[in-house]
């Protein structure tokens, strides 16, 4: 089956792009370093999207954002044609904005859709690896070949073609997602995941959406991403024994320009002292 992976991102800009890491909003950028740094972010996720090979990658983009500044920056740092395509999202709230993202990839599951499946990635999460990027892939395609996959199905040209309803995602470490993958015969949408009136944490909402559709289902493993300080201050450590391993491991990758980023900035992360 042929795999799309989205990159959901705002474009780098300063005063919009990792806005509660500012000293503002007490954490320890300023507007224009904190732009910096999701920018930092934003390229180890590509790269280490690239690096699985699990199939055409794309940037979705939010609309009002500087597309040619992220076609340079890209064009900087990539191989010529290493992005499948960067396309703008609609507008609106994360809801209609990830479901136009969807829509402009899988297109219902008829014939002219560009992949059969789709994982989306957030664009703040360096330490994504590349083996779980393949991990999600593999698990999908297992899903969607089972017999209560094909039942689900919703009527479409991929439906004929035996591709059946799954969705696989991976948690954050706040009742989030920052992967979500599912084919293009699966009948999930996006409508009230992030925005509902009942409050639920998103992964609740998934998990309805699947319950109520008998949809397969499954996990992968936890991938952090940097909102706020403490998030920040957690996952240095991660980000350092990510750079020992890979000497070992040759599935790791580090964030490479991330730490560069922090490095070069002089933030470490430390833990209170206890007292004796």
């Amino acid at each position: 089956m042929r795999n799309a992976v989205v990159i959901f991102t705002k474009v780098p800009k300063e005063g919009e792009t990792k806005t509660r890491l500012t000293v503002d909003r007490g954490g320890i950028f300023s507007p224009q370093e904190a732009k910096e740094f999701y920018e930092a972010c934003l390229l180890d996720v590509i790269d280490h999207c690239l690096t699985a090979e699990c199939g055409d990658v794309y940037l979705c983009y939010n609309q009002g954002g500087a597309g040619e500044y992220l076609q340079e920056l890209i064009a900087a740092n990539f191989a010529p044609q290493s992005i499948k395509e960067i396309f703008s999202d609609q507008g609106g709230h994360f809801d209609v904005a990830m479901q136009y993202a969807a829509d402009y990839i899988l297109r219902a599951g008829e014939a002219d859709r560009l992949a059969d499946n789709i994982f989306i990635v957030g664009g703040d999460m360096p330490c994504l690896q590349p083996v779980t990027l393949k991990n999600a892939v593999n698990k999908l395609a297992e899903l969607a070949a089972s017999e209560r996959a094909l039942a689900c199905a919703k009527p479409c040209d991929a439906r004929n073609e035996n591709i059946g309803a799954a969705i696989v995602e991976s948690a954050d470490q706040a009742g989030g997602f920052n992967i979500i993958g599912y084919t293009c015969t699966t009948p999930f949408n996006f409508i009230e995941v992030f925005y509902n009136p009942t409050g639920a944490m998103v992964l609740d909402m998934v998990v309805r959406k699947a319950v109520e559709k008998m949809i397969p289902i499954s996990m992968i493993e936890l991938v952090p991403d940097f909102d706020i300080l403490e998030d920040l201050g957690g996952f240095i450590p991660v980000m350092n024994t990510l750079k020992l391993a890979e000497r070992y491991d040759p599935q790791v990758v580090s964030p490479k320009r991330t730490m560069k980023y922090l490095q070069d900035m002089g933030i470490e992360a430390a833990a209170q002292v206890p007292e004796m």
